[in-house]
C-alpha cells in the first residue's frame, strides 16, 4: 500500500513544488496516510485545503482503501 501511496503522491508533487512546497510520506496504516508538508506548503494558510481538497482527494481516487490523510 505504501508504494501505491508514493506513486500517487508523485503525481501531486510537481504542483506543490511549483509553489515552493513539497510533501513527505511519513506512514500508512489502517487506511490513514500521514504526511508532512514542507517548504512553502508547511506555513501556507491554505495548507489544510490543499491537504484535504487536493492531496486527500487524489489519493482516495487512486487508492479507494484510503480513509483519511493527515498532516503531522
Amino acid at each position: 500500500m505504501k508504494e501505491k501511496v508514493e506513486t500517487s503522491i508523485n503525481k501531486i508533487r510537481p504542483f506543490l513544488q511549483r509553489d515552493g512546497g513539497d510533501i513527505e510520506l511519513i506512514d500508512v496504516a489502517d487506511g490513514v496516510v500521514k504526511v508532512k508538508l514542507q517548504g512553502a506548503c508547511g506555513s501556507c494558510p491554505m495548507s489544510m485545503m490543499t491537504l484535504k481538497m487536493g492531496i486527500e482527494k487524489q489519493l482516495k481516487q487512486d487508492i479507494p482503501e484510503i480513509k483519511e490523510v493527515i498532516a503531522i
